[in-house]
C-alpha cells in the first residue's frame, strides 16, 4: 500500500527550517508587488532577505546549486539597490 504523504527528506525545526520558511514567507510577499510601480523598492526589499535567507539555508545543507542560485541573486539585487540609491 502507498503512503498517503511524503516523508520530507528535509530537517525539521533546526535552525535551517525556520530560516527556509522566512525567507519563502519573504519572497512570497516580495511576488504580491511584483508589477506594482509604486512598490518595486519594497519589492527589491524583501526579495534580498528572502534570496539571503535562501543563501543561509545552502549554507547550512551544504547545497552548492542553492548558494549558486540566491549567490548570483543576492548581487543582482544588491546592483540594484545600489544603483537606485547613488545612480
Amino acid at each position: 500500500m502507498a503512503e498517503k504523504y511524503m516523508k520530507s527528506q528535509t530537517p525539521k525545526h533546526d535552525l535551517s527550517w525556520y530560516v527556509k520558511w522566512t525567507a519563502s514567507a519573504f519572497i512570497l510577499a516580495s511576488m504580491t508587488m511584483r508589477g506594482k510601480e509604486h512598490l518595486v523598492d519594497w519589492d527589491i526589499g524583501l526579495s534580498l532577505i528572502g534570496v539571503t535567507g535562501w543563501f543561509i539555508v545552502g549554507f547550512l545543507w551544504n547545497d552548492r546549486a542553492l548558494i549558486l542560485l540566491n549567490g548570483a541573486g543576492i548581487v543582482f539585487f544588491l546592483t540594484t539597490i545600489v544603483g537606485k540609491v547613488f545612480g
